[in-house]
C-alpha cells in the first residue's frame, strides 16, 4: 500500500509540474491575426486584456506609424464603446489609389468605454476590430498603445522587441509578408477592407486550456488508480 501511494503522489508531482509549465504567460496587448499582406487590406483585431487586480480598463490608445501612412482606416462598432479617430496632414500628399489624392494619414484611434458596466474588469479582455489599408511594402507596422484603468493608471505598451528578450510592455506588431504571386495579385480585385478574413479567435489559449483540462483528468485517473491498486494489494 505504502508503495502504491508512492507511486500516485509522483505521478501527481509530475502532472503538477506540467500544469505548472502549460500555465500562460502575462497577457499582453496584441493585434491579431498578426500577418498580413503587403499592398492590399487587412481586418485586424486589437485584442486587450485587463491585468489588474482592481481596475478596470476604461480606454485604449491606439498609434499608428507615421514613416508609412495609412489613408484608409474603419473602424467595427464595439457595444458600449466609442471610437474616435484622429487624423493629422501630410507633408506631401499621396496617392490613394483609383486616381484619388490623399492629404492627411490616420494617426490613432481611442476607444472609450461609455460606462462602468462597458469597461474590461480584471477578469475580462477586449477586441477591437480595424480595417485598414493599403498596407505598404514593410516588412512590420508597429502600433504603439495605451491601456487606462479606472483608477487612473495608465499602462504604455510601447516597447519594441529586441533580439533574444522580450520587452515588459513590448507594442502590439503587425508583419507584412509580401504577395506571393503579384502578377495573379494584379488581375484580382482590390479588397476594400470590408471583407472579413481569417482573425485569431483565441485557438491557442482555447487550446491551453483544453490541455490543462486533459492533464487534469488524466491525474485524477491516476490517483484512483493508485487508490484500486493499494485496495487489491491489501
Amino acid at each position: 500500500m505504502r508503495k502504491a501511494w508512492t507511486r500516485a503522489l509522483v505521478v501527481a508531482a509530475a502532472a503538477a509540474g506540467l500544469l505548472l509549465v502549460a500555465a500562460p504567460a502575462s497577457a499582453h496587448v496584441t493585434v491579431n491575426p498578426r500577418e498580413a499582406t503587403q499592398g492590399g487590406y487587412a481586418r485586424v483585431v486589437f485584442r486587450v486584456p485587463s491585468e489588474s487586480d482592481t481596475a478596470s480598463t476604461t480606454r485604449v490608445e491606439v498609434h499608428f506609424p507615421e514613416e508609412t501612412p495609412l489613408t484608409s482606416v474603419r473602424v467595427q462598432p464595439v457595444p458600449g464603446w466609442t471610437a474616435e479617430i484622429t487624423r493629422e496632414a501630410l507633408d506631401e500628399p499621396i496617392e490613394g489609389g483609383h486616381g484619388t489624392t490623399v492629404t492627411e494619414r490616420v494617426a490613432s484611434i481611442t476607444w472609450t468605454a461609455d460606462d462602468e458596466e462597458a469597461a474590461l474588469s480584471p477578469e475580462e479582455f477586449g477586441e477591437f476590430p480595424v480595417s485598414m489599408g493599403p498596407l505598404p511594402e514593410v516588412d512590420h507596422l508597429v502600433f504603439p498603445a495605451l491601456q487606462t484603468y479606472s483608477d487612473g493608471t495608465v499602462v504604455r505598451w510601447i516597447e519594441l522587441p529586441e533580439e533574444g528578450s522580450e520587452p515588459e510592455r513590448p507594442a502590439p506588431v503587425l508583419t507584412l509578408l509580401p504577395p506571393e504571386d503579384e502578377e495573379s495579385a494584379a488581375e484580382e480585385p482590390q479588397d476594400d477592407g470590408l471583407t472579413a478574413s481569417p482573425v485569431d479567435d483565441g485557438g491557442d489559449s482555447a487550446g491551453v486550456w483544453l490541455g490543462l483540462a486533459g492533464l487534469v483528468a488524466g491525474l485524477a485517473g491516476l490517483v484512483l488508480g493508485g487508490l484500486a491498486f493499494a485496495r487489491t494489494r491489501r
